[in-house]
């Protein structure tokens, strides 16, 4: 399947969708604490979602081919588990490393994207793994303007991840998205310079580094949806959706609420606009 551009009417729709995924995540920050269970911050988006902004959450029910149903509206990975994360009776506790996953629907649009959320007093390596995991993220979004490569992306991503004595998974990576939750093209957050497709103005994917600790093999559960680490090391991932424009990149999943760009990718953001203008 070809990597479809997005026509301005489309991109003005997942500019919307995109938004509102991020104001899900403004709204659930306070929440998140210890002494909460998953299940509570998932029953908390899911009302925000259908009652305040009339979108509806994309995980709830989705099952692609080979999978059962996924039974919440979000997803919440804690600690070892890379991604895909259930949320249940699980009661969040003071060091917890937890991400949040949501995507919303809205107008047939998704707007798609995570971020990690350190309980109480976190560890050092749960704070430097999940600073590393972000500025991975930005750095491969630093990366995106018409005329690169997809693996400038991972390249970057893995090389800043391998540098810190991290792992990069392999099996999960960031997707196209639009009208259609998960398309063409992958994003995969490892390999080389200056190969596979090349982007252009109109392309929309989510770039959404799953780091780990340790190493980067995965062990999937009963449940046939949770990732975990295989040697149970900690794993952080960070994830916005964004647009490819004339000049560079926009970020469609940013709202008042996000943290910003990272330090190490200032220089980066500065050289970019200045070459847009």
């Amino acid at each position: 399947m070809a990597i479809t551009i997005k026509t301005p009417e489309e991109i003005e729709g997942m500019r919307l969708a995109g938004r509102l995924g991020s104001e899900v995540l403004d709204y659930i920050t306070p929440f998140v604490k210890a002494g909460v269970t998953t299940a509570e911050l998932d029953r908390l988006c899911h009302e925000y979602m259908t009652d305040v902004q009339g979108s509806i959450p994309a995980p709830l029910n989705y099952a692609p081919p080979g999978y059962t149903p996924y039974p919440k509206a979000v997803c919440t990975s804690l600690n070892d588990v890379i991604c895909h994360g259930i949320p249940g009776d699980k009661v969040l506790k003071n060091g917890d490393a937890l991400n949040i996953d949501v995507t919303v629907i809205k107008d047939g649009f998704h707007g798609d994207n995570s971020r990690m959320f350190l309980i109480g007093e976190p560890t050092i390596m749960a704070k430097r793994l999940s600073d590393i995991t972000y500025e991975c993220m930005w750095l491969g979004i630093a990366k995106v303007k018409p005329g690169a490569h997809f693996g400038d992306i991972g390249a970057v991503i893995q090389q800043h991840a391998e540098k810190a004595g991290y792992s990069v998974v392999r099996e999960f990576c960031g997707h196209g998205i639009g009208r259609v939750f998960h398309e063409e093209p992958q994003v995969l957050h490892y390999g080389r310079p200056g190969t596979g497709d090349k982007l252009e103005p109109g392309m929309i994917f989510t770039i959404e580094p799953m780091i780990n600790a340790g190493r980067r093999e995965i062990k999937e559960m009963p449940d046939g949806w949770t990732i975990k680490t295989k040697d149970r090391s900690l794993s952080a991932q960070w994830e916005h959706t964004v647009l490819v424009t004339e000049t560079g990149f926009e970020i469609l999943t940013q709202s008042a609420g996000s943290p910003p760009p990272p330090a190490i990718v200032l220089p980066l953001l500065d050289q970019a606009a200045a070459v847009a203008a």
